[in-house]
Formats: C-alpha cells, sequence, structure tokens
C-alpha cells in the first residue's frame, strides 16, 4: 500500500538506527580494548621466553605445504594467521626468522589457514557495505587467511576433512587466532632498539599511533586503527629516506589582493613599489613592461607575520614600513597575539617589533607622525573599546593610551604639522585628540577627545559626489583631490572649489574602490572590494595587475603541458591562471560553488565539481561547456581523469565514486559504473598507472581499491595492490605517505597532498596554515619536512606543475593563491642554506623556512 509510514515505523525505524549507532561504538570500543590488550601482553612477552608461550599455548597445527609465503615476502619468512576483532581483513605476519632487520616480527606463530570472511573490510577499519554474505556478529575473533593466488584452493575446502571434523578444526582455527593475537609483536631489538606501538587513545582522541607488524604498518587516528601494506620491493624500512628532501621552496608569486574588507591596504614606496597585503604577506609589486603582461614586474615578501595583516602605514622616509596583525591561535590552541612590525623595505629585516602582549583582537589602523620624521606611531586595536596609543617607534615603548569609541575605527592619523594631534574617523564619528607629556617617559603621555562636528567653522564648499558610501580619498602632488566611490564604483578628481575635473569608471566586475594610490607621473593605483589591483589613468582607463579570489578556496588543478593552473571556490568563479605571466587567463561565473576540478591528459578540456552534485566539462580555449551532468544532490569533492584519458572518476559525498568512460577529446562522456562499498564520504582518489585501478579515501579514514576495467569492482584483498604503482598520489591515507600525518592529529589536519610528477617529494597542505615539504616515500612516523609559512587560513590543496618547476598552494578563508618555485636538486636554481629548526606540527621534525 502507498502512503507515508505511520507514527509506528517511523519510532520503529528511529530505534533501529540508535542500536545501530550503539553497535558501532561498541565496536570501536572492542577493537580498542583489544589493541590495549595486546599491548599488555606484548610488554609481558618481554619478560618470558618465547618457548614458555609455546608451551602453554594451542599446539600448531602440522605444516601444509600449501601455506606459501605471499608473492613479494622473503624466502625466510612465513605468513600467520591474526585476528582482529571485528576487523575482518586478511592480514599476514612474518615468522621470526633470520632475515632483513626491520621485519622480524617476534617468536614463531602457529600455522594455519582458513576461509577468508564473506565481508569485506577497509584499510580503516570500517566495514563496507559491498560483497555477498556478512562479515558476522562484532567482536568474534575470526580466522584470516594470507593473500593466494586465484588459482589457490580455499583451505577450508579441502576433501581430507569430513563433516564430523570440521566443527573442531573450525574451534582449533580459532584458538590459534586468538593465540596469535597474544603474541604478534616483533621484539624491541628488531625494530632498533625503539617501541612504535603504544594504545590508541578512545573514540575522538587526538592521538596518532604507529605499529610495524611484520609486512604491514598500522597507524591509529582517533582511535581507529589503519592498516598499509608494505611494498614487496622494501626489505626494510630502513632502506627508506629519512630526514628533509633536499629540494625547497621559494616564495615566487602572490595571487591577490585584500581589499574586500580593509583599509589602509595600498602604498607606493619611494623605491616605485607598490606595498599591499594577502594573508600574512605582505607584498611589494614593481609595475613594469604592460600591465598584467609577460615579464611585467615582480614581487618582493615579507613574511615576518605570523596571522593575517590587517593595516600598513609607511614611515615619511618612503623605506620603513609598519604592519599589523590579527590576533590568532597556533596548533597547539594557544593565542598567538596581535602585534606590529616595523621593517626595512629595501632588506626586509624587521627593525622593531611593537606592542606585542598590549593590543586585543588585532591591529585595526596604524599611521606615522610626519612633522618629526616618523619618530611616532599611532595604533588602534580591534577591541571593543577601539584602545587609541602611542609609541615611540626606536624604542617601542608605549607613551599613551586612552579608550577611543564602541564604534568601528577605520582610520587614523596625525597632524601633518603637529604631532600633538590626532584625528580618528570611523562609523559615526571624527574624533580629534590632543596627546601632551609623555614624551621620553613610558606611559605617562596623557589623550584627550574632542568631538568633530561637521560645520563648527563653516563648510566653504560641498558636492554630491557619489552614490553610496565614498570608501577613499588621496590627496595628489599637484594639490587636487581623487575620491572613490562604493555603489558607483567612479573615482572622481577634485579642484579647488570641489569643482570635478575628470573622472573614470571601474568596470563592475573589479567591484568597488577601496584604496587610491598615487605612482609616477599621473599613474594611479586602484584597489577594489574584489580584491583586484588596478593600473592606469583617467584618461586611459584601468587595467588589472593583480586580481584573485573573493572567498574561501577549494579547488585547484594544473595543466599537464603548460605552466597554467585552474582554481574555484565559494566565490562562484572559475579562474584559469597563467604560471608564466602572473596573470588571469580568463575566469567564467559557475554559478554555484566550485570543489574540486581536474584536466583532461590533453589539456583540452578540463572537468569541475560543484557542491550540488553536478559536474561540468569545459573546454579551455572558448570556455564553453560541452557537459553538464547531475550525479546525486550532494557536493562533489574530487573529479580525476585517468592517466589515459579514456575514464573519469567523480568522488561524492553520497559515498560513491561515479565512473564515465570519455571520447578522446574529452567532450563527450557516458556512464561507466559505480564503485560502492566506502562508509563515508569520498575525500580523495588516485588512478594507477595502467588506468585500471582506483586506490580512494573516505571521511572515515578507510583506503579501498577497487578494479575499474573490471566491472567497478571493489578489490577485497588489499594486500596484492601493496605493489601498484600510481599515476598520481593525492590520497593523504597509504603506506607511502603515512610519515606526513603529525603526532596528536585527529585525522583532519592534512588537507591536501601531491607527490611530484618525478616521484621524489611529496607536498603537503595542513589546517595550520602551513605547506611542507617531504621526501617520498614518506614511510617513516613523523618524518621530518621542509615547513613553509604566509597563508592566513587552513590550506586547502597543494598541486605540483607539469614540470615540478613549481608547486601551487590554495589558502582557504583567506582566498590566497602562492605560487613557489622549486629549488635544490634537480630544481630551478640553488638550494638556500639549511635553516634552523623551529617547532612544528611533528616536534623537532620540521624545517621551518
Amino acid at each position: 500500500m502507498d502512503g507515508a509510514a505511520g507514527p509506528g515505523e517511523g519510532s520503529a525505524r528511529e530505534a533501529l538506527q540508535s542500536l545501530s549507532r550503539r553497535l558501532r561504538v561498541q565496536e570501536q570500543e572492542m577493537e580498542l580494548v583489544k589493541a590495549a590488550l595486546a599491548e599488555a601482553l606484548r610488554l609481558l612477552r618481554l619478560q618470558v621466553p618465547p618457548s614458555s608461550l609455546q608451551e602453554s599455548g594451542t599446539p600448531a597445527p602440522p605444516g601444509d605445504s600449501s601455506l606459501a609465503a605471499p608473492p613479494g615476502l622473503p624466502p625466510t619468512c612465513t605468513p600467520s594467521l591474526v585476528s582482529r576483532g571485528t576487523q575482518t581483513e586478511t592480514e599476514v605476519e612474518l615468522k621470526s626468522s633470520p632475515g632483513p632487520p626491520g621485519l622480524s616480527n617476534g617468536p614463531p606463530a602457529p600455522q594455519g589457514a582458513s576461509e577468508e570472511p564473506s565481508g569485506t573490510q577497509s584499510e580503516g577499519g570500517g566495514s563496507s557495505s559491498s560483497g555477498a554474505g556478512s562479515p558476522g556478529p562484532p567482536g568474534i575473533l575470526r580466522p584470516l587467511q594470507p593473500p593466494q593466488r586465484a588459482d589457490t584452493p580455499r583451505r577450508n575446502s579441502s576433501s581430507s576433512s569430513s563433516p564430523s571434523e570440521r566443527p573442531r578444526q573450525k574451534l582449533s582455527r580459532k584458538a590459534i587466532s586468538s593465540a596469535n593475537l597474544l603474541v604478534r609483536s616483533g621484539s624491541t631489538e628488531s625494530r632498533g632498539g625503539k617501541d612504535p606501538l603504544s594504545s590508541p587513545g578512545g573514540p575522538g582522541s587526538r592521538r596518532s599511533n604507529y605499529n610495524l607488524e611484520g609486512i604491514s604498518v598500522k597507524m591509529f587516528l582517533r582511535g581507529r586503527p589503519i592498516t598499509m601494506y608494505i611494498p614487496s620491493g622494501i626489505r626494510s624500512l630502513e632502506e627508506l629516506p629519512s630526514g628533509p628532501p633536499p629540494e625547497t621552496l621559494s616564495l615566487d608569486w602572490v595571487y591577490g589582493y585584500r581589499g574586500r574588507d580593509s583599509r589602509s591596504n595600498l602604498f607606493v614606496l619611494r623605491s616605485g613599489e607598490v606595498v599591499y597585503f594577502i594573508a600574512c604577506v605582505v607584498v611589494l609589486y614593481r609595475p613594469g613592461g604592460g600591465p598584467g603582461g609577460p615579464g611585467g614586474g615582480g614581487q618582493r615578501h615579507y613574511r615576518g607575520h605570523t596571522d593575517c595583516v590587517r593595516c600598513l602605514a609607511v614611515h615619511p622616509d618612503g623605506v620603513r614600513v609598519a604592519s599589523g596583525q590579527t590576533a590568532g591561535v597556533d596548533k597547539d590552541g594557544k593565542p598567538l597575539q596581535p602585534v606590529v612590525h616595523i621593517w626595512d623595505s629595501e632588506t626586509l629585516l624587521k627593525l622593531q617589533e611593537i606592542g606585542l602582549g598590549a593590543f586585543e583582537r588585532g591591529v585595526g589602523a596604524l599611521a606615522f607622525s610626519a612633522a618629526d620624521q616618523g619618530a611616532f606611531l599611532c595604533v588602534v586595536d580591534d577591541s571593543n573599546e577601539h584602545m587609541l596609543s602611542v609609541w615611540d617607534c626606536s624604542r617601542g615603548m608605549k607613551l599613551a593610551e586612552i579608550k577611543s569609541t564602541n564604534d568601528s575605527v577605520l582610520a587614523v592619523g596625525f597632524n601633518p604639522r603637529d604631532s600633538s594631534c590626532i584625528v580618528t574617523s570611523g562609523k559615526s564619528h571624527v574624533h580629534f585628540w590632543n596627546w601632551s607629556g609623555g614624551v621620553g617617559v613610558p606611559g605617562n603621555g596623557t589623550l584627550t577627545r574632542k568631538q568633530g562636528v561637521f560645520g563648527t567653522y563653516g563648510i566653504v564648499a560641498q558636492a554630491h559626489a557619489h552614490e553610496g558610501s565614498i570608501f577613499a580619498l588621496c590627496l595628489r602632488r599637484d594639490g587636487t583631490v581623487l575620491s572613490g566611490g562604493g555603489r558607483d564604483r567612479r573615482l572622481v578628481q577634485w579642484g579647488p572649489g570641489l569643482v570635478a575635473l575628470q573622472e573614470a569608471e571601474i568596470p563592475e566586475h573589479f567591484g568597488a574602490v577601496r584604496a587610491i594610490a598615487e605612482g609616477p607621473g599621473s599613474e594611479l593605483l586602484v584597489g577594489t572590494t574584489k580584491n583586484a589591483l588596478l593600473r592606469g589613468d583617467l584618461a586611459q582607463g584601468f587595467s588589472p595587475v593583480i586580481q584573485g579570489h573573493t572567498d574561501e578556496l577549494w579547488g585547484l588543478c594544473t595543466h599537464p603541458s603548460q605552466n597554467r593552473f585552474l582554481t574555484c571556490g565559494h566565490d562562484r568563479q572559475l579562474c584559469l591562471w597563467d604560471g608564466e605571466s602572473h596573470a588571469l587567463a580568463w575566469s567564467l561565473d559557475l554559478k554555484e560553488t566550485g570543489l574540486c576540478a581536474d584536466f583532461h591528459p590533453s589539456g583540452a578540456v578540463v572537468a569541475v565539481g560543484l557542491n550540488t552534485g553536478r559536474w561540468l566539462v569545459l573546454d579551455t580555449e572558448t570556455r564553453e561547456i560541452v557537459s553538464d551532468v547531475i550525479d546525486g544532490n550532494e557536493q562533489l569533492s574530487v573529479v580525476r581523469y585517468s592517466p589515459d584519458g579514456l575514464y573519469l572518476a567523480i568522488g561524492s559525498h553520497d559515498n560513491v565514486i561515479y565512473i564515465y568512460s570519455v571520447s578522446s577529446d574529452g567532450a563527450k562522456s557516458s556512464r561507466f559504473g559505480r564503485c560502492m562499498g566506502h562508509s563515508s564520504f569520498i575525500t580523495h582518489l588516485d588512478w594507477s598507472k595502467d588506468g585500471n585501478f582506483i586506490m580512494s579515501n573516505s571521511g572515515d579514514y578507510e583506503i579501498l581499491y577497487w578494479d575499474v576495467a573490471g566491472g567497478c569492482k571493489q578489490l577485497k584483498n588489499r594486500y596484492e595492490s601493496r605493489d601498484r604503482e600510481w599515476a598520481t598520489y593525492t590520497c593523504v591515507l597509504g603506506f607511502h605517505v603515512y610519515g606526513v600525518w603529525p603526532d596528536g592529529s585527529d585525522g583532519t589536519d592534512i588537507n591536501s597532498l601531491c607527490r611530484s610528477h618525478n616521484e621524489r617529494v611529496v607536498a603537503v597542505a595542513d589546517d595550520f596554515c602551513k605547506v611542507h615539504l617531504f621526501q617520498y616515500p614518506c614511510a617513516r612516523a613523523k618524518a621530518p619536512s621542509r615547513m613553509y609559512g604566509g597563508h592566513g587560513s587552513h590550506v586547502t590543496s597543494v598541486r605540483f606543475t607539469h614540470d615540478d618547476s613549481h608547486l601551487v598552494s590554495l589558502g582557504g578563508k583567506d582566498a590566497s593563491i602562492f605560487q613557489w618555485r622549486m629549488l635544490g636538486a634537480g630544481g630551478a636554481g640553488p638550494a638556500p642554506a639549511t635553516p634552523s629548526r623551529t617547532p612544528s606540527l611533528s616536534p623537532a621534525s620540521s624545517l621551518d623556512v
């Protein structure tokens, strides 16, 4: 009978779901208890000779010639059975014997075999819904068999056992499996005297532990075990590279400008460089050639700040710069206090640090005094009272402080002829302050306020200048004034008596005028609310020299044969960037949030995944949409073409990977199949080099493998995938990259990962505003890295260009794009001197550069 379910049926469904959730929690708790028990017994076994354990345990069954070592194992190693409670995967351990160091796994284990359970299990420990049969009741210790070739018969199908003997054999196998649970860990001596095994924390813990088990490595994220098999070519983990990579990164270019929500953000220095900021970086840009043209200009960067820069002030000498940062937190949750840096724009060296611990929330406005050659600095912070303070620049001493107003303060400045007079302006106010006394005596100065009232001395002239707010004023060298409008986007030049002399209108797609700076001659620099920096004059108009996104960024892909890359994000803009000219090639309004993208191997088309389950294929030359498809109604997190371009894989938040066959030019596609088996949303995926298989990660830390060419089937025997070669490596979970995870990670600390095309290094984007560079493979726990700051928000994605000459990284909320140049071994230039060690995500394991 059709119709809505009754109240009774709905209550039953809710009760069933509640029981299912409780069952999953109990399964996790059982796994943790068993891991802790194994640890305790392992420590106990270190005090007891192996022979006593063997004598007190279940006798090992006679050897069976069919129990040959799996392919790739050293001949001296014999597989044994391991049971992990609810983990119904096939696992293999090594029998202790003389062999390569690092793979010995302790005392002899009983031999035996059994049928592999019909249910499947991911490497992350979560059971999969695909495959026939059921993994059985939770908590039961199941016997497991080592991986076998397709032509090897199942161990329980032998005709030598009668029906009456099978139950007894089954119980014997369970006893053997339980015995292996107690003695599965090797001695600390076989691991170089170190014991990497430790008990995982409870559900939700931030502990990350690593466990070497013969031919597998296990780590824990939030108490969940993740098992990764060691490739057969690696006989010892000691063979793997250690230390940070010889390659280094140098910040080459920063795309974007913070104009959407900040002021006091655009100035011209004595050298002719334009200074502005985005994220934690202050950019010094030298225009050159044609605006945005090849070779037109260059950038230098001041990177002394630890959080986002909010305001700038230039000293009267045109060389020194003051920059104020906002408050933040470090990786351990400790607050980073707002501070002002005074630095030399020629050497990029910090000269003075002012106000550490004196400001709240952030620094909102700055100004140098002019009448006394910039001896003093006025600062307004972002606290509720917007504290106004005056500082001695040379000694870094606070001379006076007072609460200004509860309304937002947008600007501050000294009287150019009298440093004792200060003016602040902002929402609904203009205040004049008189500063007296306290020069040379910390804190003894006083500030008194006088409310500004328009018309007090008589208005000489007034004019209706703009529709809506006026965001910027600029006094030019010839005595005229420029005003920039918000709503009407007009730039107007005013002469004496407020006579409009000339005007220009900024194109709508650049946004409203946010800041104005005067360049050489009649040239003007204009910053806009859509994070663009324009260059030109009122007569000829303006062209963009710097452009950027205006909201959180997530999607990034690099061109397969050119130094170009594509980005997309929450501002619904799809942008193609030219890495050679450092300019925007084109942009397109997607009408929806773009979250992921990938170029076809030909470079002719690009696929873009949106937050609605919709994905597009666009021609990269014409920008025409050649395909528009919807798969489900949840956001897409990853799209990836196979290396031969014949398939397109689309990972969705509905836990499914959709596979499409693609035409040779990439313009046409048709549904080929679906990979179903993940128990959480898809986060990352990679294709094998032959284009037949996929490795995927999910939100609950699963690692699954798929045979796409064979019908999108999940590969139950993951051990057989240990030697498979991958065309790309962007999965954050896997043996080759597990060392990138910091100690204490909760599983969300790494947002993106990318292996270089020459397979020498791995770049990592983390949640703590840092980009890391590791050696590849990175299969040592808490591996050392080279660490690079500059982003002011979580780094959402990293990708190498086609020739590994550059790395591109995306900031999340700061909407910044950083282009890094690869230096050192195999890079574009000599490596700089080795930097000193500083604290990082993994204590004493990263180099801050």
